[in-house]
């Protein structure tokens, strides 16, 4: 039950605080607060107001988060800013190849009418998360970072660098790959540099997609090319970091120029719209999700290589487990900061989390390298796959979330 001293009755005094006000953070609020309406929750980031609108990327977010997404009352608001992903194409080869021979293909739905996966502009989805939240009375404070926290049998008390205290039942971390807060708790990560960075930017095309999605494996990395509304797509291209560098920094014609080599002509002439980025890829994996009144989400609790594009996707698994939880505790009664309650969560997400990680990490290994016997094992099993349509739907299943055991959120049920 939310606490009722008269102590805690002061404005500085939530249920829940989250830091983070990104995709993860601002999803989770709006889960627990459309479920538990009563609780007082507020959402905290150390980004200035408004820096999410410059995020360049687009997301491919897998049917099993679009269901949340719609009961949480936020997919409406998405309806005509969405590509669904009608088919992936697979294929393997080296840059210079004249032709690069289809491996696997998958059909798009996993259920009739219902894609696997839909891309989604991030400052789209940012957007609707930030409506809803706003229709829920959820607060919302940016600008402000989470400076300390001290963790009492009560209460989490969270010190603010504004020099605001915060008192809360559960402090929830989804502050990012770099955590800052899974430091202060004194979470360990297992972790190691994959020496690639990934470049991310959008481009326009003469011709249609027809929703069409390709991800080639080239010895470099994946290079994958994921349909967007209208005529574009967003690329996600991996190099290795000091070539990812060098291409960030060339100029338009040189980078137009290697994006085309790599790209084809398929789909007519292009042109890059809207600034390029690389990231720094790696592998991190907490090795505790939860402590008393502490819980991490998202990036926070784990980062995997972009390979299968689950990264964002298994951070919505995160939500859907842990507000679940959190209200079913609520229901019960029970202390929603206990550890044995925030233990649950960690159980439910734990093993997913590391079977992805090391999941993504062996095909990354698998994949981008040029040696002739890997390759002709590797093109072996995708022709093999290709060739079971029973494995390609299992496939298609595990990359569309809808699994059994699932949280209800992600079966596009409410909690």
């Amino acid at each position: 039950m939310p606490l009722k001293t008269e102590t805690e009755q002061k404005i500085n005094n939530y249920d829940v605080v989250i830091a983070g006000a990104g995709y993860v953070g601002l999803t989770a609020a709006v889960a627990i607060k459309s479920a538990r309406p009563d609780m007082k929750l507020l959402v905290v980031d150390a980004a200035p107001e408004g820096v999410w609108k410059k995020d360049v990327r687009a997301i491919a977010v897998a049917a099993d988060a679009c269901r949340m997404l719609r009961q949480l009352g936020c997919w409406d608001g998405l309806i005509g800013k969405v590509q669904p992903i009608n088919e992936m194409v697979i294929t393997d080869s080296r840059v210079s190849d004249p032709v690069r021979p289809v491996f696997l293909t998958f059909a798009g739905d996993v259920t009739p009418g219902e894609p696997f996966a839909h891309m989604v502009e991030t400052r789209d989805l940012g957007a609707v998360l930030r409506k809803r939240a706003d229709e829920l009375g959820l607060e919302i404070r940016e600008g402000v970072a989470v400076e300390r926290f001290d963790i009492d049998p009560a209460a989490a008390r969270i010190h603010l660098a504004d020099g605001t205290e915060l008192r809360a039942r559960l402090l929830i971390a989804a502050d990012g790959k770099r955590s800052k807060l899974r430091t202060l708790a004194g979470i360990r990560t297992v972790e190691w540099e994959y020496g690639q960075s990934g470049i991310v930017c959008t481009v326009a095309h003469e011709r249609p997609h027809h929703g069409r999605a390709e991800e080639h494996f080239l010895p470099a990395g994946p290079f994958a090319i994921l349909p967007l509304t209208g005529n574009r797509s967003s690329i996600v291209w991996t190099e290795r970091t000091e070539d990812a560098e060098r291409l960030i920094n060339e100029d338009d014609v040189v980078f137009e120029y290697e994006l085309e080599q790599r790209f084809g002509l398929k789909l007519g002439e292009i042109h890059v719209e809207g600034p390029r980025r690389a990231f720094p890829l790696t592998l991190l994996l907490a090795r505790d999700f939860v402590k008393p009144r502490f819980a991490l989400a998202g990036d926070a609790a784990h980062g995997v290589h972009p390979i299968a594009g689950q990264g964002l996707n298994l951070g919505f698994k995160d939500v859907a487990a842990l507000a679940e939880v959190i209200v079913e505790a609520e229901r019960l009664g029970e202390d929603i900061g206990a550890l044995n309650v925030l233990q649950r969560y960690e159980r439910w997400r734990r093993f997913d989390t590391v079977q992805m990680g090391v999941t993504t990490d062996v095909l990354n290994r698998l994949f981008s390298n040029d040696w002739r016997p890997v390759r002709a094992v590797r093109d072996f099993g995708l022709g093999l796959v290709d060739r079971l349509p029973g494995l390609k739907s299992f496939f298609i299943r595990q990359a569309s979330g809808l699994v059994p055991n699932s949280p209800r959120l992600l079966r596009g049920e409410a909690i």
